[in-house]
């Protein structure tokens, strides 16, 4: 009864996981050797082994928020791997595919997510993030810009979230679900997003959750799942776009996914074990910290 259960819960994610692992064992052996004025040199057993440990971080933090893991993967790639931006961008993108698909999946079987309002943001976000990819074209040499607007963005609702979560009397065990479902708005919440992730390449959460928790009512462990599903075509067509693009480092992007994978299993697997009180002041952690990393990018 026990491998009955786990067999329905894990399956997929086994299959998902395998097939990652073999993927990334043909582009390591088929790899074409680089050219010698490479800007950025193949990653070797040691930084495969570290980028999956990060997916594994970022997949854990993205199936309990409700984001791709994107933005721990991003500063990361930038600024321990020395990747460009437009690098980075792209190899994260490419690699949050696997963590939404993973946590999304997670999530979707748990119940942890609004079936109705996933049809409404993700073709919204499918939209959006072929506009996105089009504008990144034009300004991937501004990127230090955009990350800059990013992260002066970020500071808002982090602050907003961690004086709820601290001050705020509604802030009970218990949500209630008072969902107003706006087929219009969750559609222009999600080209939002979707616009967002063609340009910074971060999987779309930190605007899905908190737009979905405020303006539109879901308890917090609804629009973490929600989140998570809608993002599955979007970063599919936008991690895509990015791979033709040549701005992904298959290889590396491939090792996060598998980390990614396992992390978002046991983010999604924790999440009603939290308050929505805790919830939000992690949320509101986390965007303080995206900010911070985004904001000092400018300059560094």
């Amino acid at each position: 009864m026990k491998r009955k259960i786990f067999l329905e819960k894990y399956a997929f994610v086994v299959v998902l996981l395998l097939v990652i692992i073999l993927a990334l064992a043909w582009v390591l052996w088929n790899r074409p050797p680089l050219a010698a004025n490479a800007a950025l040199p193949r990653p070797d057993a040691l930084e495969l082994l570290l980028l999956a440990a990060i997916g594994i971080m970022a997949g854990c933090f993205g199936g309990l928020l409700g984001i791709g893991g994107g933005i721990i993967m991003l500063p990361l790639l930038k600024f321990g791997f020395n990747y460009s931006t437009t690098m980075a961008v792209g190899t994260t993108l490419f690699a949050v595919i696997f963590t939404a698909i993973s946590g999304g999946y997670a999530h979707f079987f748990r119940g942890n997510a609004h079936r109705p309002s996933i049809a409404y943001i993700s073709l919204g976000g499918v939209g959006g993030i072929l506009l996105g990819s089009f504008f990144f074209q034009m300004l991937a040499t501004q990127m230090k810009l955009l990350n800059l607007v990013l992260g002066l963005f970020f500071v808002f609702p982090g602050f907003f979230m961690i004086w709820e979560s601290l001050f705020s009397r509604q802030n009970e065990a218990v949500e209630s679900q008072n969902i107003r479902e706006k087929p219009l708005g969750l559609s222009v919440l999600g080209m939002m997003v979707g616009f967002l992730t063609g340009i910074l390449g971060l999987g779309g959460g930190y605007l899905l959750v908190p737009g979905m928790t405020y303006f539109f009512g879901y308890p917090i462990y609804l629009a973490v799942g929600t989140s998570l599903v809608s993002v599955i075509p979007i970063t599919i067509v936008g991690g895509s776009i990015k791979l033709l693009q040549s701005y992904v480092l298959l290889e590396a992007s491939l090792a996060l996914a598998a980390g990614a994978i396992i992390g978002a299993q046991l983010g999604a697997a924790s999440i009603k074990n939290f308050k929505p009180a805790t919830l939000k002041f992690l949320f509101g952690l986390y965007f303080s910290y995206a900010a911070i990393r985004l904001i000092s990018s400018f300059w560094f």
